[in-house]
């Protein structure tokens, strides 16, 4: 079947139905951006109804709507027809009209997260709000795999799942059917789906895949986006952080492993009156007071992996995962070290980044180094010393470093930190 010619189909609309074909033209040209007609995915259409339409695009958006849903159906694009016909998508217009732009913009979510097009985050990937092009080709390319799964049913309904959006579904009045009845896709297929997708070697990328590409993409940002001093101290590391870290082989996050293992006893690790280990823990184990403060600390506030109970501290269910998963524990500690604390800026954050750089090219991570780096004003540096001091105590918690210098443990570790740091999706920053 020949693919749609969208002038062609302008001028059949213009015959037809003259006072849809101007509404038609406009919005087709929102939609496709010069592209042809049969690159449309549902997404982009999603996008079109319930974002463009009605925050970008001025007029009778209700009439824009019906007359892009007239031209797709001339193309025979009948499934995309309907979103422009559905109740789902009166609805939202009307929201945004009445309500306003969160408002709006919140039952838009709720809207698209019920198709199933929107890929999920998944362990290997979570994705970014503001995304560059090789992460907006990957997550377009998903999207437009997901949509066929759903439609041919590889992915099938969530059974038992709530339906979406039941009191706008069914006919609108004109004869045509919402699309949205019924359970959302099966969140696991969507999962499973993305994940394969992502991994698997594409010939269009030359045998490479999506997730290398992001990864890539977020590697080289991390690395270009800081300053001058930054790039230069940033970019040999853009080669030695391409792959994962392994966990090392030697002994490490003993003191780490111990605790947790105290946590998981019946009554949990004692705590004196003021919270503090019992004199009984100290006596057991072959750490420090001092050394068993700090892993408990990090633990507690940066892992999730411990909480206390009262005058007990236990191991919760993430840090229980963590211990019967070695390869997690030493992902999740190594992320520890540039962890925000609570209500921490990002300079604090930056500041242990160009640490642990320094470190782990075996340098010395002095507060004039770092912050010339960071190109810090004389007032910041006491957030430079806050910042080093914060890293030297959780390094030290794991055991990471000796006489200032970090251990071939403690390197693998910083290296594996600067790597989940460099790769971490992008998002807005709202302002409250």
């Amino acid at each position: 079947m020949p693919a749609p010619d969208v002038a062609a189909l302008l001028s059949e609309l213009e015959r037809s139905e003259p006072a849809s074909a101007e509404h038609a033209r406009s919005a087709v040209d929102w939609l496709t951006g010069g592209e042809p007609l049969e690159t449309i995915t549902q997404l982009n259409v999603c996008e079109f109804l319930w974002y463009t339409l009605p925050c970008k695009a001025t007029g009778d958006r209700h009439a824009i709507a019906r007359a892009l849903g007239r031209l797709l159906r001339l193309g025979g694009l009948e499934r995309y027809a309907a979103l422009c016909f559905s109740s789902t998508t009166a609805h939202i217009l009307r929201v945004y009209a009445r309500l306003g732009e969160d408002a709006g913009a919140a039952a838009y979510q709720g809207a698209l997260d019920a198709t199933g097009v929107l890929p999920p985050d998944v362990p290997e990937l979570r994705w970014s709000s503001i995304m560059g092009p090789e992460e907006l080709g990957a997550h377009g390319a998903c999207s437009a795999a997901l949509e066929l799964a759903i439609v041919s049913g590889e992915i099938v309904p969530d059974p038992g799942a709530p339906g979406g959006h039941t009191e706008h579904d069914g006919h609108d009045g004109h004869g045509e059917r919402d699309g949205h009845g019924g359970s959302p896709p099966s969140a696991e297929g969507r999962r499973r789906l993305t994940s394969r997708w992502l991994t698997t070697p594409r010939p269009e990328l030359g045998g490479d895949n999506w997730l290398h590409r992001v990864q890539g993409e977020r590697l080289n940002r991390w690395v270009l986006g800081r300053g001058t001093a930054w790039r230069e101290l940033a970019q040999p590391f853009e080669v030695r952080l391409h792959a994962p870290v392994p966990a090392p082989r030697e002994a490490h996050l003993d003191a780490l492993r111990w605790l947790l293992a105290a946590g998981l006893r019946p009554g949990g690790v004692p705590l004196t009156q003021r919270h503090n280990l019992a004199r009984s823990v100290l006596a057991e184990s072959v750490w420090s007071g001092a050394e068993l403060a700090a892993v408990r600390e990090v633990a507690q506030g940066q892992m999730g992996a411990l909480r206390q109970a009262g005058r007990r501290l236990v191991t919760t269910p993430a840090g229980e995962r963590l211990l019967g998963d070695p390869d997690l524990l030493w992902e999740t500690a190594a992320a520890a070290l540039l962890a925000p604390e609570s209500g921490e800026n990002g300079f604090r954050a930056s500041a242990r980044e160009v640490a642990l750089m320094l470190l782990a090219d075996g340098a010395p991570a002095d507060r004039d180094h770092v912050a010339a780096v960071i190109d810090c004003a004389e007032w910041q540096t006491g957030e430079v010393d806050a910042s080093l001091n914060e890293l030297g105590k959780r390094l030290d918690a794991f055991g990471l470093r000796a006489g200032g210098r970090l251990t071939p443990a403690g390197r693998s570790a910083a290296l594996a930190a600067l790597r989940g740091h460099a790769l971490r999706p992008r998002q807005y920053v709202h302002l409250t």
